[in-house]
């Protein structure tokens, strides 16, 4: 049975948070994803705990390297007492020019660092739910100090699922050394990028340590276009050309290009940008792209298509809340025949 997941939209604040978790968790949704971007993550998971009963919250991607390890771990414990074990807590390295430019954070290579945080948490909640003193030491982190008096209570529901945002070979590796569940992005999420790149290098990481790679979830993230018409779908299509176009102008973002044999549409892209040519840029993702990248149809054939896709390679799926509410009903039925898939 799959996962279905969604999430908080981009530019989601509090109360636009609120009313998403409870109209995901009217449809069927498993879990609801808060964006950590424009809004902060932790304040809108809280927000979507306390407006839900049953669906699970997480945090998508939280920018984790601009906060310690310690204070993460904090509101990560009183979240999870919060909904009574419902919280997964989402971790992503993000990229130089925002950790550096955005939140004035010094850059070192993202998955030796990541790898120390997801262990020094590991560490400060041994601590504080099996009273195992604190005694982190790293290269980039150190905990050595938790005073009894400071030292939050023991949770009823102390497993707290970590999953890491991925998209290169490092990234991904770590994933299966170090989490419980791999998040890819968007741009690189298609079943043949997660396939054919993801899992063996995931399972790289799980052999490293021990892992077999059946310990580690996969939650399939690409964009989709959903509808209940062609030309619904095909709106959705192009809004998320030029979603694409611009997301692949970073090089970040490539491999999934590379693997098909499109590299050099993502240095076009950037050309363009930096002659800010932004006009050009949709042009370049072309059809044949979006079918690699954005699985589309309708509301009463997407299940099996995406079950078809990703059903052998990923344990879950994301799926965007319709942009208009009397869709719901029609999006609650594809979610069904996802969970029966």
């Amino acid at each position: 049975m799959f996962q279905v997941w969604t999430s908080s939209g981009f530019h989601s604040g509090p109360a636009q948070i609120v009313a998403e978790a409870q109209r995901a968790e009217a449809m069927g949704y498993d879990c609801f994803a808060v964006v950590d971007s424009v809004h902060d993550g932790l304040i809108g998971a809280a927000l979507a705990i306390q407006a839900t009963e049953r669906i699970e919250i997480a945090t998508s991607a939280l920018a984790c390297f601009p906060r310690s390890p310690m204070t993460t771990a904090v509101a990560a414990w009183d979240l999870q007492q919060w909904s009574a074990g419902r919280f997964r807590l989402g971790l992503g390295p993000l990229i130089k020019p925002i950790i550096v430019g955005k939140y004035a954070t010094p850059w070192v290579p993202p998955a030796p660092r990541m790898r120390e945080y997801v262990q020094s948490l590991k560490a400060i909640f041994d601590c504080w739910q099996n009273d195992v003193p604190l005694n982190y030491r790293g290269e980039f982190y150190s905990f050595t100090r938790q005073q009894e008096y400071s030292k939050p209570a023991k949770l009823e529901h102390p497993f707290i699922p970590i999953h890491l945002a991925a998209i290169g070979p490092n990234m991904t590796a770590l994933s299966g050394e170090v989490a419980d569940a791999l998040f890819p992005h968007p741009t690189n999420s298609s079943g043949r990028y997660i396939a054919e790149v993801m899992l063996p290098n995931a399972e790289r990481g799980a052999k490293r340590v021990g892992r077999a790679i059946g310990d580690l979830s996969v939650i399939a993230n690409p964009l989709t276009a959903i509808g209940s018409s062609q030309a619904a779908i095909d709106v959705q299509r192009e809004s998320h050309r030029s979603t694409l176009a611009t997301l692949y102008s970073t090089p970040n973002y490539w491999p999934s290009l590379s693997l098909y044999g499109w590299g050099d549409v993502g240095t076009t892209l950037k050309t363009f940008v930096k002659e800010s040519r932004w006009d050009e840029l949709p042009a370049m993702i072309t059809d044949e792209m979006l079918e690699a990248f954005v699985p589309s149809g309708h509301f009463d054939e997407i299940g099996s298509a995406l079950s078809e896709q990703f059903g052998d390679i990923a344990d879950g799926i994301l799926i965007s809340l319709p942009d208009d509410p009397k869709e719901d009903a029609a999006v609650a039925r594809t979610i069904e025949d996802l969970h029966r898939a």
